[in-house]
């Protein structure tokens, strides 16, 4: 069994473009994972892409996980709530100034808290800046990221108030597979 899945590639190509949402209220914090932990990554991975059917890294063996964070330019930026992971966003630095937000997303008990614009205001303005932390990079001259249907039901929209304009969009057929879950059986609400 098939599902037709939608692909929206989004883009900012300037500073200015970001319109970053207001801190919430509370002990809300993001902070960069500065030791590549692939345990902590993949925990990252299934919590917040479980029920929204991240099924792409699944498979990959310690390894892989470790030889990805290892990266140059790979940066992670973990939101905590009073001292618990929220959700986090990836950076990758690419080719000539570009960096791409390859994943971003809220576990599901931090939802509809306000965490996910001041998260992704947060993860935008380090992609801007990613150069400062990295010597020897070019400045950063485009943000770019996709999103699909299969995402949360409010990333479009926090993605658009973030000031991203949309660049192409692509219709594909995938597999549907069963929610993995952050663990086999695990359901939200």
């Amino acid at each position: 069994m098939s599902i037709a899945v939608t692909t929206w590639s989004l883009e900012q190509t300037s500073p200015a473009d970001l319109l970053p949402a207001a801190a919430p209220d509370g002990d809300v914090r993001v902070v960069r994972a500065e030791v590549p932990s692939a345990e902590f990554s993949r925990f990252l991975y299934c919590a917040v892409g479980g029920d929204i059917r991240w099924t792409d890294r699944l498979g990959w063996t310690y390894a892989q996980w470790q030889e990805e964070l290892e990266r140059p330019g790979v940066e992670t930026w973990v939101a905590y709530d009073r001292g618990t992971p929220a959700g986090y966003v990836q950076l990758e630095s690419q080719d000539d100034g570009v960096v791409e937000i390859l994943y971003f997303g809220l576990i599901p008990a931090f939802r509809g808290r306000r965490i996910g614009g001041h998260l992704l205001s947060y993860g935008v303005a380090r992609a801007w800046d990613l150069a400062d932390r990295r010597p020897g990079r070019a400045p950063t001259k485009r943000v770019w990221l996709h999103t699909c249907s299969k995402d949360g039901e409010h990333a479009m929209d926090n993605y658009l108030r973030r000031g991203f304009k949309l660049f192409d969009t692509k219709v594909e057929e995938e597999p549907d597979v069963t929610t993995p879950g952050p663990w086999p059986g695990a359901q939200v609400g």
